[in-house]
């Protein structure tokens, strides 16, 4: 029999913290249980103006048909049962990669507990790609910790940049929109959200100045510590260009703010003249004094072209981090004891793939290619198709794996929505999916400027599929402007 403190749970909604609460994650929210609803229905019988729920709310990229990169999930699946490495029919260079991993677990063994930053050959392997990437500037292997996703590094982090109780709380500067792990992480730590909107008429580019009003308005309730930088952005798909990145780090620095970078779809960048930077070599590349300013960098394997969002693994590297105060991370870090150790064999195969002449190496190169080219095509394709529905405005999706438009909700509908206790764009997005069984995710859950309405979209789905997805949406859209006019 379940214990009750005289006679009533010792836990209830009345004494569960407001910061459990408050906190709102909306990629995995209404709309999206409304979808598993949906998906037994259909299981069960019943009957639905459409055969399947698409699910187009996160960039879950397997899910939604892409096939594994081969060699990655070759060494995967040695290091997971080693008795492989007697099959033939697996290439020299995915044994020898699991062979090298495996040397380094505890045992010989992916089931070992690894260091609690992960595997030192991992780390190293990392720093290198690093290094590659960012033309020459030094990376220490010591610098990097590898997590459970790169959520998880961004927790943490985050976490290293409270304040104690008795002062004013931490703030956190951050887009708006944004992805909802930072304002539920703002949520839960019981910390401050310093909202900067990003501009939407100007390709959701970062202005200078909305950094500085949201900085100011900010000082009487809080102390800003950190900005989050999101790019290529999510949900909004703009890539950052080197002019406004340096300014970015200019006006960081000043303020003395910590930068959180969040570079998880570096690879994925689409739009024409437009090249991902990293902060840290954006911040070096201006020499003295911005070259000191600290950095965390984030990365992950769901994302790029390998979207193994199941393997939990991501990586942060810090920069200019006081000594001091990364022997405190490190023991943050191993109260976690450490990440998966198959996640962390499915990044080493990404940051140290297989090179030219070795057996994987063209098959490798010709699976990454077709995801990122297929990826390209379907951006452009979004934002044209979008584009040419009325009431529909979506800026070109430069980067990540989202398209953000602004949608014409009609004051009748608002209404509507508001009497019923609910945002408008998250009445219209339970409407799409309850006629057509989309699944899309509500901008009000990104946050939004005040009047507009969006929602997010991936472009993940086979092109097939995003072309049936938009005809579905384009019909539904016309008729709800119609019956809500």
């Amino acid at each position: 029999m379940m214990y009750k403190a005289n006679g009533n749970h010792c836990l209830t909604i009345n004494s569960l913290s407001s910061t459990v609460k408050n906190v709102q994650y909306a990629v995995r929210g209404k709309v999206v249980i409304r979808a598993a609803e949906l998906e037994k229905e259909l299981k069960n019988g019943v009957s639905k103006p459409f055969e399947r729920v698409i699910r187009a709310n996160i960039g879950d990229c397997h899910a939604t048909g892409q096939k594994p990169i081969t060699f990655l999930r070759q060494v995967m699946a040695i290091c997971a049962y080693p008795d492989l490495l007697e099959i033939s029919d697996f290439p020299q260079d995915a044994k020898e990669k699991a062979k090298e991993l495996l040397n380094a677990c505890g045992g010989g063994s992916v089931g070992a507990y690894t260091d609690s930053a992960g595997l030192d050959i991992v780390r190293k392997h990392i720093a290198e790609f690093i290094k590659n990437r960012d033309a020459g500037i030094s990376c220490d292997p010591d610098n990097i910790f590898l997590t459970t996703g790169a959520s998880g590094g961004i927790k943490i982090m985050m976490k290293m940049l409270l304040n104690d109780p008795n002062l004013k709380p931490a703030g956190f500067m951050i887009p708006i929109p944004q992805y909802p792990l930072y304002s539920a992480t703002i949520s839960e730590y019981n910390a401050e959200k310093i909202g900067y909107y990003l501009d939407e008429d100007n390709n959701w580019g970062l202005s200078i100045d909305e950094l500085e009003r949201s900085y100011q308005e900010s000082l009487n309730r809080c102390q800003p510590k950190a900005i989050c930088i999101i790019n290529p952005g999510n949900p909004t798909g703009q890539v950052l260009s080197l002019e406004n990145m340096q300014q970015i780090v200019k006006w960081a620095y000043d303020k003395r703010l910590f930068i959180l970078a969040d570079e998880v779809y570096q690879d994925n960048v689409y739009a024409e003249g437009m090249k991902f930077h990293s902060f840290k070599k954006v911040a070096a590349e201006l020499g003295y004094p911005y070259s000191q300013i600290e950095i965390a960098s984030f990365y992950s394997t769901s994302k790029g072209f390998m979207g193994e969002c199941g393997a939990r693994a991501g990586y942060f590297e810090v920069v200019n981090m006081d000594e001091d105060v990364k022997a405190e991370l490190k023991k943050l870090s191993s109260a976690q004891l450490c990440s998966s150790v198959l996640g962390q064999v499915c990044m080493d195969t990404i940051v140290n793939p297989p090179k030219p002449g070795e057996p994987s190496y063209e098959l490798f190169i010709k699976e990454k290619q077709g995801v990122l080219n297929s990826l390209k095509e379907k951006a452009q394709l979004v934002t044209e198709l979008l584009n040419k529905i009325d009431g529909i405005k979506c800026n070109p999706v430069q980067g990540a794996m989202y398209a953000f438009p602004q949608i014409t909700i009609p004051p009748k509908a608002i209404q509507h929505a508001k009497e019923n206790g609910m945002e408008p764009d998250m009445f219209y997005c339970l409407e799409l999916i309850n006629q057509t069984g989309i699944c899309v995710v509500p901008g009000s859950g990104f946050h939004q400027r005040p009047g507009t309405y969006h929602f997010r979209t991936t472009i993940l789905p086979p092109t097939d599929q995003i072309k049936s997805l938009l005809s579905k949406f384009e019909k539904f859209h016309v008729s709800f402007l119609k019956e809500w006019s």
